[in-house]
């Protein structure tokens, strides 16, 4: 791998097993896509759709158990009864979900922690969610979000708002059960599930089709990104713009923030992944896919390495990203080449599991690959900055009494 001219010597990652999917001959057309993964906050189930209406659930522990012993796992299943297979007793199912139309975003949703509904009639509803609840959201082709129950696999929801495919659903990380939708019909749509499902707001600013959107760990702050260069910032507490970030030269299709919120990562068709300080709207590293880097007329046009998607590591040191030259690389936020890659044909989606050893990455064969992620122990220094950012913006930090080189290590300018 090449780095500003250096040939950098990087790690290949440690490929632990894929969730293939029964193709028949003929079968080769569009509609097959794994659009997208998803795993559940909690650690008990993953998630992906493979094409075809086709939703998949399988809990996490049986799938690595699966791994350990051969690698691969295929849909079909001898023990299966009507798209559900027979657990023993006690054990969680796994279930297969026919959403009725091709599934573009997934998202899970928990009331852990508990947080009160905005509503005030909360004892009005239909639905009381409790805190074992787990919930999993479905974006369609037809603009319907379906919103499932993941222990019963039973629908509980149909909401019906928006005119065009809703490419990605995220969830507020507080137990809010507030749901936010991105769609191709240029809007993102705020819904509360502990209110029925109710609309509570539509949130316009787009000037084309919004790819996939992001809440920050506090639910404070929503990253959406779409078809074009800007990276939008919403306030939650009031459903406005706060800003839009510049510096991208193509699209921009996938967003997440770092799990103690001071960090944002972006991907984009221009070959690059971003990483942003975006209480201060300015660049902290610039992770490269193309070298030497490109020109912006070059980086806005067509190429093989369009970055597909990217995600933060629970860690909150390492990122993985997906790009169209058959890579999937692993990043750590203090070097600007990959520590580790892998091999990956047609890679469109990818996300951490919830404890962070794992990535899963998603192609347009409706399969499933999955990776061991590069360990290291964090240090102490930087488990104390996580600790202290979840709670400190960046301007707070360079507002403390503090030598310099201790406040740029807390802001992030020594990546």
């Amino acid at each position: 791998i090449y780095n500003n001219g250096v040939v950098v010597y990087t790690g290949k990652a440690k490929f632990i097993g894929e969730l293939l999917v029964p193709v028949a001959p003929f079968d080769q057309k569009s509609g097959r896509e794994a659009w997208t993964v998803a795993f559940a906050p909690n650690g008990s189930y993953f998630a992906w759709s493979q094409g075809h209406r086709i939703v998949r659930l399988i809990p996490w522990t049986k799938c690595l158990k699966k791994f350990s012993m051969g690698g691969e796992v295929t849909d079909a299943s001898q023990n299966s009864y009507g798209g559900q297979v027979i657990p023993a007793a006690g054990d969680p199912c796994e279930h297969t979900i026919d959403c009725g139309d091709i599934v573009w975003g997934l998202a899970f949703g928990s009331s852990v922690p508990e947080k009160q509904s905005r509503c005030v009639n909360i004892e009005w509803h239909r639905f009381r969610f409790g805190q074992d609840q787990l919930l999993l959201a479905t974006g369609l082709n037809n603009g319907r979000i379906k919103i499932w129950d993941v222990y019963t696999g039973k629908l509980l929801l149909n909401l019906m708002d928006h005119t065009d495919v809703v490419r990605d659903l995220t969830f507020a990380p507080d137990g809010s059960l507030m749901l936010v939708s991105a769609s191709r019909d240029k809007t993102l749509r705020v819904w509360d599930l502990k209110d029925d499902g109710n609309m509570v707001k539509v949130l316009r600013g787009h000037q084309n089709w919004v790819y996939c959107s992001a809440f920050s760990p506090d639910s404070s702050i929503l990253c959406s990104v779409g078809a074009g260069k800007a990276v939008f910032l919403w306030n939650m507490d009031k459903y406005k713009l706060i800003q839009k970030l510049e510096g991208h030269h193509n699209d921009v299709v996938s967003c997440e923030f770092s799990p103690d919120g001071a960090l944002l990562a972006t991907a984009s068709y221009d070959t690059r992944v971003i990483v942003w300080d975006h209480h201060k709207s300015t660049i902290l590293l610039e992770l490269g896919h193309l070298f030497p880097p490109p020109s912006p007329i070059f980086a806005g046009g067509a190429n093989d390495r369009w970055v597909r998607s990217v995600s933060f590591c629970p860690d909150g040191r390492h990122i993985a990203s997906i790009t169209d030259d058959r890579l999937v690389r692993f990043w750590s936020i203090e070097e600007r080449a990959p520590q580790a890659i892998a091999s990956l044909s047609n890679g469109l989606c990818c996300a951490f599991s919830a404890e962070g050893s794992v990535l899963a990455a998603g192609t347009r064969d409706g399969s499933v690959h999955f990776w061991e992620c590069p360990r290291s122990i964090a240090s102490l220094q930087h488990m104390c900055r996580m600790a202290l950012r979840r709670v400190m913006t960046t301007q707070k930090v360079e507002d403390l009494a503090i030598p310099t080189p201790l406040r740029d290590y807390l802001t992030y300018k020594v990546i």
